[in-house]
C-alpha cells in the first residue's frame, strides 16, 4: 500500500535493524506493554511480525527505511484494533497519521468493519492526539484498568487507559 511519501507492507527478518533502533528508545516504549528491545529481541521480533497479519511496517517511500508499525487486528463482531509505534526520528511529521489513514481506509472498504477502536494511556498525549486526528471519538477513561509492569515490591503499576473509536457510517461522513 502507499501513500504520498510512505509504503505499508507486511515486516521481513531483515527489517530487524530498523525495528531495533526505535524499539530500543525508552521513550518510543514508554507506554508499551514492553521494555526496550535487544539486538537480539528485534531479530527475533522481525520473524515473529514477518509472520503476522496484524503488523504493517511503515517505511519511507523513497528509502524504504522502516520508521514505525501499525498494529491492526480484528477483535471480532467486525470490530478492530488500532495501535501504532513509531522512530522518535520521525515523530511529528504526520507520518503516523498518514499511515494510519490509509489503513483505516483499507480495513473500512475492503474488509467489512463496522468499527475500529485504539487505547492509549491518558499521559500519552501524542497517542490520544493522533487518535482525535482520526477523527476518533474517545468513549471511555478507565482508571487504574490496567498494569504491565510491576514496582520493586512486587506489586502491580496499575495506569488508566483512553478508549477511542469511529464508525464506517462516522468515517464515510466525517473522515472523507
Amino acid at each position: 500500500m502507499k501513500t504520498e511519501r510512505l509504503l505499508i507492507r507486511r515486516f521481513t527478518p531483515n527489517d530487524w535493524e530498523d525495528l531495533y533502533e526505535y524499539l530500543s528508545q525508552e521513550d518510543v516504549v514508554k507506554y508499551e506493554p514492553y521494555d526496550v528491545f535487544t539486538k537480539e529481541q528485534s531479530k527475533e521480533e522481525a520473524i515473529k511480525r514477518s509472520k503476522s497479519q496484524n503488523f504493517w511496517a511503515v517505511c519511507l517511500l523513497g528509502s524504504g527505511k522502516v520508521i514505525g508499525n501499525i498494529y491492526l487486528e480484528k477483535q471480532g463482531f467486525e470490530t478492530w484494533e488500532l495501535g501504532y509505534v513509531f522512530n522518535k526520528k520521525y515523530q511529528g511529521k504526520g507520518y503516523a497519521t498518514e499511515a494510519a489513514k490509509a489503513l483505516i481506509d483499507d480495513i473500512f472498504m475492503n474488509h467489512h468493519a463496522h468499527r475500529i477502536l485504539a487505547m492509549c494511556n491518558p499521559l500519552n498525549t501524542a497517542s490520544w492526539k493522533l487518535m482525535e486526528r482520526l477523527n476518533m471519538r474517545r468513549e471511555a477513561h478507565h482508571i487504574k484498568n490496567n498494569w504491565f509492569f510491576k514496582d520493586e515490591n512486587g506489586s502491580p503499576i496499575w495506569q488508566d487507559t483512553y478508549k477511542y473509536a469511529i464508525l464506517k457510517e462516522e468515517w464515510q461522513t466525517d473522515y472523507k
